[in-house]
């Protein structure tokens, strides 16, 4: 092959160096004010007295300011980031915290937390100061919780929230106890069962108020029914209000032959022995027998002081949602928006929240919204209410958290 001769370049020809396709930036672009390789000033410095001007370094024009740089440079495809400059750094923080805890990462976002409320001095840091307050509810840090609430009071110059629970409400009468169970229960959260268990062993007569109750998982009906049962053996008084609907529920959603959730059969079966007829029971306990090859309870006929019903009036009209609310997509709060002019939505026993969940609840409201309905969405936690910001429910509907 012969040899090929590339043509010479011409000695006094510069090297260019070719930009960026995006970034029309090149010493070539910049007027020339000033030779390139123009030595600095003497680093003697000016006399005393004289006036001196900004420095510059080679071949930098001092007068190109920020504006010239808008002018050349946004315009380019590498630049043209849409940055919001006014971003509240504390919006940030917060945002980043309920994120994570919707993501089920309560040590990072506690950890944040506890960084950031060193960060933000005096009541600027109040926000954040809830917001590990209530995660330190969630968390059952009772201890902890109150010595944050000292310093809370300390730091922000107001009285701290008290320590709430979750999933129940419990009142005294002349009698005996109250505990009202509300929301959707589950396994995750078993403290309102276990508040159940505590005031069964107390003395006095019990009345279990279920009229708020919307659902709750095998877990939760597996415990409840043992309990039902033990009380029912044990002759002890109990009235049972409102669980008409839970048992109407259960009824319809649990088909024989499907051989899942026995724990919720049993708790079917249990509110059936106590509000339902014999021939209902019956059947549906052959039901229970057929699916899993097991022997049904038998009627009993039950004494007066466990089977009487109580009356007490209701909390409200609200709709109760309860427990940790994950891969949600509320079918059935369809039929409540529907039927209500004005719509509550009870978050008070909510624990968590997820995004999933967020998401498909804003696009549960929307339709109702559009078509002028009025909603609530009452007492979130700071976590949750926050998490709802930032999806944007707070456009769908009123949410109003609790002071304390």
């Amino acid at each position: 092959m012969p040899d090929v001769k590339l043509p010479e370049r011409p000695a006094d020809a510069p090297v260019r160096i070719e930009p960026l396709p995006d970034l029309e930036f090149s010493l070539e672009t910049l007027p020339p004010k000033m030779p390139v390789g123009q030595p600095l000033a003497s680093s003697a410095g000016p006399e005393k007295g004289a006036d001196r001007g900004p420095e510059t370094l080679p071949g930098i024009d001092p007068e190109f300011g920020v504006d010239d740089f808008d002018d050349e440079f946004t315009e380019s495809s590498v630049m043209a980031i849409n940055v919001e400059h006014d971003i509240d750094p504390l919006q940030a923080d917060v945002e980043q915290v309920v994120v994570l805890f919707a993501n089920g990462q309560d040590a990072a976002a506690r950890s944040l937390l506890e960084g950031f409320i060193r960060a933000y001095p005096g009541s600027e840091g109040k926000r954040l100061w809830l917001l590990l307050l209530d995660l330190l509810q969630i968390l059952g840090e009772r201890a902890e919780f109150d010595r944050c609430c000292v310093e809370f009071a300390e730091r922000c110059e107001t009285s701290p929230p008290s320590w709430r629970e979750h999933g129940f409400k419990v009142r005294s009468t002349a009698t005996g106890g109250v505990l009202a169970l509300q929301g959707v229960l589950t396994g995750d959260d078993l403290r309102p069962i276990e508040q159940l268990k505590r005031l069964l062993g107390q003395s006095g007569e019990l009345l279990l108020d279920c009229s708020k109750l919307v659902g709750c998982d095998d877990i939760v009906a597996g415990v409840l029914a043992e309990c039902l049962i033990a009380v029912r053996r044990a002759g002890k008084p109990l009235r049972l209000v409102g669980a008409e609907s839970l048992q109407q529920r259960l009824d319809e959603r649990l088909k024989p032959g499907n051989p899942e959730h026995e724990a919720s059969w049993r708790l079917l079966l249990e509110l059936l022995q106590r509000q339902a007829p014999q021939a209902h029971f019956e059947e549906r306990a052959v039901d229970y027998a057929v699916t899993f090859e097991l022997s049904p309870p038998s009627w009993e006929t039950l004494p007066k002081s466990v089977s009487q019903p109580g009356a007490t009036s209701p909390l409200d009209d609200a709709c109760y949602l309860s427990g940790e609310l994950k891969n949600q997509r509320f079918e059935d709060l369809s039929k409540y928006l529907a039927s209500h002019e004005v719509a509550i939505l009870d978050f008070s026993g909510v624990l968590r929240l997820d995004f999933f969940s967020a998401g498909q609840l804003v696009n549960r409201l929307v339709p109702f919204k559009a078509a002028g309905k009025d909603i609530v969405i009452r007492s979130p936690n700071h976590l949750v209410a926050e998490l709802m910001a930032v999806v944007g429910l707070n456009k769908q509907a009123r949410i109003i958290v609790p002071k304390s």
